[in-house]
This record gives structure tokens, sequence and C-alpha cells, in this order.
């Protein structure tokens, strides 16, 4: 059985699929964390998270602030 290309795009897609999920679970909860602080000792806690400032819930702006954090790395 031979490997074709696209297997292979396939399965590299599949590794950075993976790689991205689990960066984005990993910068969520560790910003989750401050967010759910600030918010429940009454602090204006967005203008801590990168991108956080627009959204409404605290769901939205700590995945903001998550896609803000990504958007830096390579």
């Amino acid at each position: 059985m031979t490997v074709s290309h696209t297997d292979l795009i396939d399965a590299s897609h599949a590794d950075r699929s993976w790689l991205f999920l689990a960066t984005f679970v990993a910068a969520f909860s560790i910003l989750l964390v401050p967010a759910i602080a600030g918010a429940g000792l009454g602090l204006n806690w967005r203008s801590w998270l990168p991108g956080a400032e627009s959204r409404g819930s605290l769901t939205g702006s700590v995945t903001a602030a998550v896609y803000s954090f990504m958007s830096y790395l390579p």
C-alpha cells in the first residue's frame, strides 16, 4: 500500500488541529482563573486581558483574549 500526498497532508493537518486545540485549552484555562477572580471581586478585569474589552460575557472575553494571544504564536 502506498501513501499518497493527500494522506500526508491530512495527517499533518490532524496533528496541527490537535496542537491548536491543546494550546487553546491550556491558554483558556490559564486566563480563566484571573477573569473569575476579578469578576468575583468586582474588579475591572477585562482591561487585564488583551482583546477582552469589547465582549459581554466572561467566556466570550476569555476566548477573545486567547485568540489575541494565539495570534502572536508562529
